[in-house]
């Protein structure tokens, strides 16, 4: 739509996959990231990626899993990576 290619591209589920294959296209550094809701305790858990749960909310698929990590996408898991979720919390 801005008539550019963006530099860096951000998702959390398969429908996120053509944006982030279009930001890494480009010449030059170029980051797509995304995050993985693993954690059902603090936020909402969804794959099926990595054996999480299938839900109609979200999709994050094995494959998007394994494209991400053969392409160099950085994969940030919300469980793993992530010190506090919400605001609110302590």
């Amino acid at each position: 739509m801005i008539g550019r290619r963006p530099y860096a591209a951000f998702g959390n589920s398969t429908g996120d996959r053509q944006m982030l294959e279009y930001t890494k296209a480009g010449a030059g550094e170029r980051l797509a990231m995304l995050v993985l809701h693993d954690d059902a305790q603090r936020e909402y858990a969804y794959g099926p990626a990595l054996g999480l749960p299938a839900t109609r909310v979200g999709t994050f698929s094995q494959a998007l899993y394994d494209q991400a990590k053969r392409e160099g996408w950085v994969v940030i898991s919300m469980k793993s990576d992530w010190k506090r979720i919400f605001t609110f919390e302590p």
